[in-house]
């Protein structure tokens, strides 16, 4: 029996007609008639979990009567009740980068069953799994009609070991489906296709079922396809491989944030101007574990299209999820994109039947509100390092100018010449000009936007300045298929913006070298380069090494600061360049209009591009058809792969769980600092020589140019381990004035990370990593979490984390712990050279505060209050049994 469907409930069990059929589902009415409480008010994302717990209610899945009396609490007491629930989301969503290691896992946990004396056909997913490989392509070649092919070739050359292994799991596991490379960006391909905003499947006496289609994904912006009305979330690989397996997600019933949008766009504005103002706004007002839903009259004048780059940027804002109910315009979307004319009338059906459909009426209850006239948006750029670095285009100029004072602390008129070239490189040159990322090239009103831009630009003799790398990436082929009907490919190819592949490149850290002498005048000079990119991640360290300040924006502003060449300048007012008779040519001169935009939308974006660009999808192309894998139902671990090893986590194992130890005599791995990325833990983008990671790969006769990316080598732990915490930019406060992966061995000399942590693991001693306030943003990157555990790393002490991280490590078996009573890393005047025990672990309860002890190098001792953030008591039995993988395999393996 699927265990996506759930049990036959009579009480809450109902049929609908749709597409000409009847159909089960599990009615939230029907819940309220049978006395279990009044939903009538939940928000709809609420009602989608809410639903979960109807269908799964008793049956052996760990659902109550009680937890769906809950949710009529949750109501009652205005959006809060924070109980913990089982929720088992339909469906897995992952990504090459996070699904290699996931692969990886279940393949090593094959293995473990077989010692723990079980059966390894039951490691196998039990609920459906697409894996879109997106990650991989790296923008070697651009600027020319050839970078497509030739980066595409270079893919393959860098990673067919990769490409063996992910086809190998294809054909081993039950539920598992690999779209190839070359077909889009996963949250895109999972919007365009895969997504079907309702369910459906069948039950245990063959029924169909309907139910909300919803996920969890190995990539933090699944949460892009709540602009579909599909709740689905990132988490960390380990979490969805448990999920996988039949694990449900523990879980506290959120809170549930409502955002009222009002009004409409104004002329030459977009929906990144949009989304870059929704995350300052709930930055600010803090949501980290929250769900936001989207409402108001203002979605009545939103595509779908501007909903998913709002639905996308969730974890820039910090939510679990940013989601937009079913509504007319859902139906619209789903017919423009090819799906199936029976399930669309089977959402709509569905939708108003159970209480799911927004209309004019629509007004449930929420935690807490916010509300933002969106007549008010302005064109607008966020950067230099974080999404949430809100600027307004009118002030940019002035904004990098206090960056480069107070942040960066270099003059901005230092020039330095550039060998070969008739130019001088100095701050604030624009080096990588990326139209790139789901985020944006999910929206055909900006890339018609961006399209148009080039048109004007071109028509007037614009063009890219030499120094920018150019490059434009789309999420889907689809992409292509409008911007080749408008002919606006053909003006985007005149200032550069040829098509270097499909996926994520620039956004995930892909961005390629720039060239040689460039880098080498950036380096000389001390100077900070710029990147502008529409994606929606600007971390330091993560575009390319060479760059120091990174913006996001839209397509169209990416464009437009290709062509101005650098970032000292008033976009909105200074000219652009000069056209062909001299004359000055400003940013209002290009901009497309509105209706322009619209009428081309209108005219390419059709329902046959999509039918036509997904007949296949799974099909790939002659190189990846031609990729052999062996038929077999456990892995052969090639002993000389640099790219695929077996992890050490289940080797050894024994049948019976451990318990949890106090923390006696831990030293301090690294003092951090605030807003610690999961990219300053565990980088994707490419790695020097110089590196632990680089030494390893040398020692092995692999070339330079072979070394590829952390990314891609995440089946290795040998080279993530080194790795961990070796962020170009990461600073380690017991280092003064350190940038990179360095720390403090046992005999106090700075050393890598990895060489301190082998030294103090060699030694027995147990470890700690202190941090600052949002510990753990960004990605959901089950490395973040592995990597540390491997280097020893008992616990994590922070003043607070962000949700996936918090998880992962958890997931681990690595124990956060949150700092109280106002407690700082600084306020306590730590330098990384004290002591660290914790004492109440070894009967801990979820949230427990426990007491640590601190010994200071002067001998001196202080004791504290942390909160333990092991938050339900399922993580209570995953850190007993070293991790949530652990956990399940020990279970599956006595079943």
């Amino acid at each position: 029996m699927p265990i996506t469907v759930g049990q036959d409930n009579a009480k809450t069990r109902r049929k609908l007609s749709a597409g000409g059929k009847s159909i089960s589902y599990y009615s939230i009415p029907a819940a309220t008639e049978a006395g279990l409480g009044d939903f009538a008010k939940l928000p709809a994302a609420l009602k989608v979990v809410l639903e979960n717990m109807l269908r799964f209610e008793d049956g052996g899945f760990s659902v109550s009567t009680d937890d769906i009396k809950a949710f009529a609490e949750w109501g009652a007491n205005g959006g809060k009740n924070p109980r913990e629930i089982a929720y088992r989301p339909a469906r897995v969503l992952m990504q090459d980068f996070t699904g290699v290691p996931a692969v990886v896992d279940l393949a090593a946990m094959r293995d473990g069953i077989k010692n723990l004396g079980g059966d390894a056909n039951k490691i196998n997913p039990l609920v459906p799994v697409d894996l879109v490989i997106d990650h991989s392509v790296m923008i070697d070649e651009f600027g020319n009609p050839r970078a497509f092919q030739m980066n595409v070739d270079r893919e393959y050359e860098r990673n067919m070991e990769r490409y063996t292994f992910l086809k190998w799991g294809q054909t081993a596991f039950d539920n598992f489906r690999v779209v190839p490379p070359g077909t889009g960006i996963c949250h895109q391909v999972n919007l365009e296709y895969l997504a079907q905003t309702v369910w459906t499947d069948t039950d245990q006496d063959g029924n169909e079922v309907a139910y909300p289609d919803t996920l969890v994904g190995t990539d933090s912006h699944t949460t892009m396809v709540n602009g579909a009305a599909v709740l689905g979330w990132g988490v960390g690989g380990i979490e969805a491989e448990a999920a996988m397996l039949g694990q449900p997600i523990s879980m506290l019933i959120p809170e549930v944030i409502g955002f009222e949008l009002t009004g409409e766009m104004m002329e030459g504005t977009t929906g990144t101007d949009l989304v870059l103002k929704v995350v300052e706004m709930l930055r600010e007002l803090g949501v980290v574990g929250k769900f936001v839903e989207f409402y108001g009259a203002g979605l009545d004048k939103l595509p779908l299209a501007d909903r998913a780059t709002i639905a996308n940027m969730a974890p820039e804002y910090g939510a679990t999820c940013g989601f937009f109910p079913i509504d007319a315009e859902t139906i619209r979307y789903l017919k423009n994109t090819g799906r199936d004319e029976d399930r669309i009338a089977l959402v709509e059906a569905y939708a108003k039947e159970n209480g799911f459909w927004r209309d004019e009426t629509y007004a449930p209850i929420y935690t807490d509100t916010l509300s933002l006239d969106m007549g008010s948006i302005v064109p607008a750029i966020s950067g230099p390092k974080r999404p949430q670095d809100y600027v307004a285009l009118t002030g940019a100029k002035d904004a990098f100018h206090k960056e480069m004072e107070d942040t960066f602390k270099r003059p901005m008129n230092k020039e330095i010449a550039v060998s070969g070239e008739d130019y001088t490189m100095e701050s604030g040159k624009v080096v990588i000009a990326s139209i790139t990322s789901c985020t944006n090239t999910s929206n055909p009103y900006v890339m018609i936007g961006a399209g148009l831009v080039a048109r004007k630009a071109a028509a007037l003799g614009l063009n890219r300045k030499p120094w920018v790398k150019t490059s434009l990436a789309p999420g889907s082929q689809v992409v292509s298929a409008y911007l080749e009907a408008a002919n606006l490919q053909e003006d985007l190819d005149k200032i550069g913006f040829n098509l270097v592949g499909y996926g994520c490149t620039t956004c995930i850290g892909n961005s390629g070298p720039i060239q040689k002498e460039l880098s080498d005048a950036i380096a000389e000079g001390d100077l900070v380069a710029t990147a502008v990119l529409s994606g929606n991640r600007n971390f330091e360290g993560r575009i390319s090494p060479d760059v120091r300040a990174n913006y996001l924006a839209s397509p169209p502003l990416v464009v437009a600061y290709a062509l101005a060449g650098t970032m000292d300048i008033n976009l909105a007012s200074d000219p652009l360049g000069q056209d062909k008779d001299g004359n000055d040519v400003f940013l209002k001169d290009i901009w497309p209009t509105t209706q322009e935009v619209a009428d081309l939308v209108q005219e390419t974006v059709t329902r046959e591009a999509f039918l036509t660009k997904y007949a296949d999808v799974f099909k790939g192309d002659e190189k990846w058809q031609g990729v052999d894998v062996p038929d077999q139902e456990t892995y052969d671990w090639p002993a000389t792969s640099t790219y695929i090893q077996n992890p050490p986590y289940f080797q050894g194992m024994g049948q019976e769980p451990g318990t949890i130890s106090n923390i006696e005599g831990a030293k301090v791995l690294l003092m951090l600092g605030d807003m610690i990325t999961t990219d300053h833990i565990s980088p994707a983008g490419s790695f020097a020589t110089t590196t632990p990671a680089g030494q390893y790969l040398l020692d092995r006769q692999v070339q330079p140019r072979e070394f590829n990316s952390y990314g891609s080598r995440r089946g290795n732990h040998e080279i993530m381990m080194r790795g961990t915490f070796a962020n170009i930019r990461v600073k380690n406060e017991m280092l003064d004035g350190v940038e990179g992966g360095y720390t403090k061995g046992p005999d106090g000399a700075q050393t890598s990370v990895f060489e301190a942590s082998m030294a103090h693991q060699e030694n027995g001693t147990p470890l700690v990593v202190f941090g600052g306030e949002q510990y753990g943003a960004g990605s959901s990157r089950d490395w973040a979490a592995k990597g540390t555990a491997l280097l020893g790393v008992k616990a994590v002490i922070a003043e607070s984390f962000e949700r996936i991280h918090r998880s992962n490590l958890v997931g681990m078996g690595v124990i956060p712990f949150e700092f109280t009573n106002g407690d700082t890393r600084k306020s306590l005047e730590l330098t990384g050279d004290e002591t660290v025990d914790i004492a109440g672990l070894e009967s801990v309860t979820p949230l427990q505060e426990v007491n640590c002890d601190i010994t200071y190098a002067d001998g001196s001792k202080k004791t504290i209050t942390l909160k333990c953030r092991i938050d339900t008591a399922p993580e209570i039995e995953y850190i007993e049994n070293g991790g949530v993988l652990h956990y399940v395999l020990r279970n599956l393996a006595k079943s």
